[in-house]
């Protein structure tokens, strides 16, 4: 199992930075992939349970939201369209001196013989990617 950490701060409010890693639905308008709600939640349209597709053109993952605690706490899980047995994620948000202090956490258990050090660089990429995003997004919301 390959596990990645990345701690950021973003120079916004954690309510603002909250709602960017949220609303998965529109993180398409600021990383390289379309996104889309496959199915709305229990009880919110993007709350537990939904699920979301992320990808380009029909190739791409699903990933349901699994947890939610506003402004604090994200965690999801993918469903479907990748070689993984399991793999999770989680982003938790605090407040800190310069805006919000972002950690992110992927695990992930590949169905396929790749080396751990591989798995890990492949996660460090779509962290630092969905990050460098929602920073962009969030300079233009404050």
């Amino acid at each position: 199992m390959a596990r990645y950490t990345v701690e950021t701060e973003i120079a916004a409010p954690r309510d603002v930075v909250y709602e960017i890693f949220a609303d998965r639905e529109n993180n398409g308008d600021f990383l390289p992939v379309t996104t889309k709600l496959v199915r709305s939640g229990l009880n919110q349209r993007q709350g537990v349970g939904a699920v979301h597709f992320l990808g380009i053109g029909k190739v791409g993952v699903s990933e349901e939201i699994t947890d939610l605690d506003p402004g604090r706490r994200i965690a999801y899980r993918i469903v479907r369209g990748a070689p993984v047995r399991r793999h999770t994620g989680e982003i938790t948000f605090a407040d800190s001196p310069k805006g919000t202090k972002v950690t992110y956490t992927m695990d992930s258990d590949p169905s396929l013989p790749i080396p751990n050090v591989v798995a890990k660089q492949f996660l460090r990429g779509l962290i630092t990617g969905m990050i460098a995003g929602a920073r962009r997004e969030a300079a233009k919301r404050v």
